[in-house]
């Protein structure tokens, strides 16, 4: 792929333009909404946008309306030019990193509310203003882009469900698309929040993937969900993490199973001292 000049834009407008003018080529286009702090799982989302798509928009917004009081939006990590080089790495299309005061302008009034995947007793369960937060925020980025196709990674498999179900119920006129987990050599999920662990902790943070595969394996095998929970929670507590929750869902609607026959998605929260890292697997 020919890599285009990237263009990187702050306002509305100014992406509307943008993007009008591909559609106008017959062009098609992918958006991949990130928070900035990049590491090669976003930028796997950009090169899978490529895949889908003639043209990739990544934007970065550390949106505020995502973090409780007590969380990190104060030391969430910030490097907006170490950020634009790896977008450019990739080819991106275009970038866009809007101001708080663009995306929340005085006065705004309007907030969207989620249930079904977003009222299970995962993370929202610990972030209870979490998901209309990003509901919020990705309805804006995709009515703003106007894109054609979105793209989120199955790290955050919960948030994927509720943009899912969002942009089904509003009859958005655009596709998710959910990419795999990018994971390190030793089989750590890429995250942001990686950055906080200290040498020791990234050697017992591995330990996440290890006992979900562990646990999946004893409920393929015939275990119970519920036995499938227990020893993954026993599992990390013994290693000294503080479990959230070890969970066996509907792959699809994140309920609670009620048959060995449907599919199952088995996720995982967990602290290590001040870092909470979340992963899960199919089952």
């Amino acid at each position: 792929m020919a890599h285009q000049k990237i263009s990187f834009l702050r306002d509305v407008p100014s992406l509307r333009r943008q993007v009008a003018q591909w559609h106008r080529e017959g062009l098609k286009v992918a958006v991949v909404p990130t928070m900035g702090a990049l590491h090669d799982g976003h930028l796997n989302l950009v090169r899978r946008g490529f895949e889908t798509a003639d043209r990739v928009i990544a934007t970065i917004f550390i949106n505020p309306k995502q973090f409780a009081a007590h969380e990190d939006l104060g030391r969430y990590p910030r490097d907006e030019a170490g950020d634009l080089a790896k977008f450019t790495s990739v080819g991106t299309s275009a970038v866009f990193a809007p101001l708080a005061e663009v995306v929340y302008p005085a006065g705004f009034a309007t907030s969207i509310h989620m249930e079904g995947p977003a009222k299970v007793g995962l993370e929202d369960a610990f972030r209870p203003q979490f998901f209309d937060g990003v509901a919020t925020v990705v309805t804006k980025l995709f009515t703003q882009t106007a894109a054609d196709y979105a793209l989120f990674g199955e790290k955050d498999y919960q948030q994927l469900k509720v943009v899912s179900r969002m942009a089904r119920d509003l009859d958005l006129p655009i596709e998710i698309v959910g990419v795999p987990t990018t994971r390190e050599a030793d089989g750590l999920a890429m995250s942001s929040r990686n950055a906080y662990l200290s040498a020791a902790e990234r050697q017992v943070a591995t330990a996440i993937y290890r006992t979900l595969n562990e646990a999946g394996a004893m409920i393929r095998a015939g275990a119970n969900p519920a036995q499938g929970e227990g020893y993954g929670a026993a599992a990390l507590s013994a290693l000294g993490f503080k479990v959230d929750y070890v969970a066996a869902r509907n792959a699809e609607t994140l309920a609670k199973p009620t048959s060995a026959r449907e599919p199952l998605r088995l996720l995982a929260a967990a602290w290590l001292d001040k870092t909470r890292l979340i992963d899960n697997i199919a089952v």
